[in-house]
């Protein structure tokens, strides 16, 4: 926007120049940071751990369904928490479960954090006070059965909204999400087993979380390659500034965490050694994917050209014939992001 002057002698000022042209076309995100980065990580978290506490209950490793039970009731409580304070006051979330929409994202996903939050406490709480062993069980394959869905359904969400780096990668950014929770999961519980020194018990993490490493890398290549293939730049979203960064980090750091966690299945302390650092590193690996994917449709709402240009290259593969309703290319882009 140019100043306004005033001519000498006028009342009216001078006429300026201003255009749309560079400006963003969609609003930013208004979600708050860290507090939305913290609640896609522990949701991931928690809806893993809670798998592996009702499977060790199973098989009997009481190490492993205790620290399994825990996770999932600290991780529901902390996004509980970070969700209501982006959200403003509790209220808010409260309405959000007043209707069930089967077709948002945003309400099926308040549908599962919620029960799910409920079953993790009850059986955290049997479980630290030795209280209704078999409510505790009951309630913890209940968490179980909303486990899965809680770790992945944020990335649907994200793909949901029109923020090109997010909704472009609609095929990966969920798996991305899913595999990352898997590892942020059996990474917590590495530590725990590790701590305790108990091989047994250690044995399922260990292959989860070279499973889930292996699977976040692969799907984070995945989702840049096929944002490469876009034209305007959106896959520089996920590689320049503060989201490359992240992204950069958490690559490493899961790298990282997965290789350690091949030697977490030794024998005596080198093996618990390898178990509580690869845990640590791929628990943080999956918080940095979280920041990575925050900051990356941050600045990617911000850029017109990722709007403008797949758009473009949609209505040009369509033909000629599409030219007439090319106005509705921004119907989606206008569409608003949801809150969380």
């Amino acid at each position: 926007m140019g100043r306004r002057s005033r001519v000498r002698g006028s009342m009216v000022p001078e006429a300026e120049f201003s255009s749309y042209y560079g400006r963003p076309i969609l609003k930013k995100p208004t979600w708050k940071n860290p507090d939305v980065p913290l609640y896609l990580w522990v949701g991931g978290l928690a809806g893993t751990s809670s798998v592996i506490a009702a499977l060790a209950d199973a098989t009997g490793r009481p190490v492993l369904r205790r620290g399994g039970r825990l996770a999932a009731a600290g991780g529901a409580a902390i996004g509980t928490v970070a969700l209501i304070h982006d959200l403003g006051r509790p209220s808010r979330f409260l309405n959000m479960l007043r209707v069930v929409k089967p077709t948002s994202p945003l309400s099926v996903g308040s549908w599962i954090l919620a029960p799910f939050a409920g079953a993790a406490s009850a059986a955290a709480a049997s479980e630290l006070t030795g209280v209704a062993p078999a409510l505790g069980r009951l309630a913890g394959w209940g968490a179980a059965a909303f486990g899965p869905p809680l770790a992945s359904y944020t990335g649907v969400l994200l793909a949901d909204t029109a923020v090109p780096a997010w909704h472009e990668a609609h095929g990966e950014l969920p798996v991305l999400f899913a595999a990352s929770g898997a590892a942020a999961g059996a990474g917590a519980q590495l530590v725990v087993t590790g701590i305790a020194g108990n091989r047994r018990e250690r044995t399922p993490v260990v292959r989860l979380a070279v499973v889930g490493a292996a699977a976040e890398l692969v799907a984070g290549e995945l989702l840049e390659r096929r944002l490469e293939r876009l034209p305007g730049g959106v896959v520089d979203a996920w590689r320049a500034g503060k989201a490359g960064r992240w992204n950069r980090l958490a690559r490493l750091l899961t790298a990282a965490g997965g290789l350690g966690a091949l030697l977490a299945g030794l024998r005596g302390r080198p093996g618990r050694v390898a178990a509580v650092a690869s845990g640590a590193a791929l628990a943080a690996g999956s918080l940095a994917t979280r920041f990575a994917a925050f900051e990356a449709g941050t600045a990617s709402a911000a850029d017109p050209e990722h709007v403008v240009a797949p758009q473009r290259a949609r209505l040009a593969a369509q033909g000629p014939a599409s030219a007439e309703g090319s106005w509705l290319a921004g119907e989606r882009a206008t569409r608003p992001v949801p809150r969380s």
